[in-house]
């Protein structure tokens, strides 16, 4: 196994003894889902029943990291916040199978909410409210830390290192991304950042019967709570100010909203974006990548990302969203 092909040995027979060896009763049946940094599968048991299994890529999370990130949705769990949390056979959430760490989940039905509807948009900010009350009542030791630097100055150098660019698009990426780091609002504020998700986006979460269902925790970091709200937020700035109202309404019946926090939105959606092109280069040799992706490596992408990016630098010099 090598660090860019890290799952060339994981088979279905592989997989099945993993289960097995945790205490499953899987009938063979496997299912692959979709996810990039992970492999994910869904498994029939004996009963009838279903599993979601996720193998951690190798390497990219410690064992501690790992075991913070189930511990945060144990206290999720116990705080009564409808989250799939990994399931623990003889108290192991994290077993260790051929190599690989793994966690096995409930399969959680539902589909992706409609934030088009105020109500739903209501629900999901009352239940983002909750989940950072419980991420606030203790702190990570091992997880990152949300940062400038980590998203935003080590994706510009392993782009600009690594020869990612086209010769005659280097010098504008180079340029466009020291000006967009250079203007973006630092979201290090020890004393207000929490336990968060990281990665709230609308595919992480499972809308059933009015309530959201959280899923993959695999980005928890800890970070200041808009993180887990700007995503919510879509279309011309009009539809985002009445959207963000109805969130920080909703959001006030738990906790403070962060209003004093708007101003990091789009310094956290720009380094949402450059970490994205620098986290499929750093995967490209994983052979899931060039087909999900594919014309990630050509002129026409880094045209298109350049293009994006400037988009941000002027959204950046926009007046922040108020309520």
């Amino acid at each position: 196994m090598t660090s860019s092909t890290p799952y060339a040995t994981l088979t279905p027979v592989l997989i099945l003894e993993a289960l097995e060896a945790a205490g499953y009763r899987p009938t063979g049946g496997l299912t692959g889902l979709n996810s990039y940094e992970n492999r994910v599968y869904q498994a029939e048991m004996e009963d009838g029943s279903f599993r979601v299994v996720k193998f951690y890529w190798p390497g990219r999370w410690s064992e501690a990291q790992i075991r913070e990130e189930h511990a945060f949705v144990d206290d999720l769990v116990n705080a009564e916040l409808p989250v799939v949390a990994p399931e623990a056979v003889d108290g192991e959430s994290l077993p260790n199978h051929g190599g690989f760490l793994f966690a096995v989940y409930p399969r959680q039905g539902g589909h992706t909410p409609d934030i088009e509807r105020k109500d739903d948009l209501a629900v999901l900010a009352r239940t983002i409210a909750r989940m950072h009350v419980a991420g606030a009542h203790a702190r990570f030791q091992h997880r990152v830390t949300l940062s400038i630097k980590r998203l935003g100055e080590d994706s510009r150098d392993f782009l600009l290192n690594n020869g990612w660019l086209p010769p005659e698009l280097e010098k504008a990426y180079s340029s466009l991304a020291d000006q967009l780091l250079a203007r973006m609002q630092n979201p290090e504020k020890p004393a207000r950042n929490i336990r968060i998700h990281g990665d709230c986006h609308l595919g992480n979460l499972l809308w059933r019967n009015q309530t959201p269902h959280f899923v993959d925790f695999d980005d928890c970091v800890t970070g200041p709570p808009i993180q887990d709200l700007w995503m919510l937020l879509s279309g011309e700035r009009e539809d985002r100010l009445r959207q963000l109202d109805t969130i920080a309404e909703a959001y006030e019946m738990f906790c403070d909203f962060p209003s004093d926090s708007l101003g990091l939105i789009e310094t956290l959606r720009t380094l949402r974006l450059m970490h994205h092109s620098a986290w499929i280069a750093r995967r490209w040799d994983d052979p899931a990548f060039p087909l999900a992706f594919p014309d990630f490596d050509t002129p026409r992408y880094w045209s298109s990302h350049v293009l994006e990016l400037r988009e941000q630098f002027a959204a950046l010099e926009e007046p922040a969203l108020t309520l």
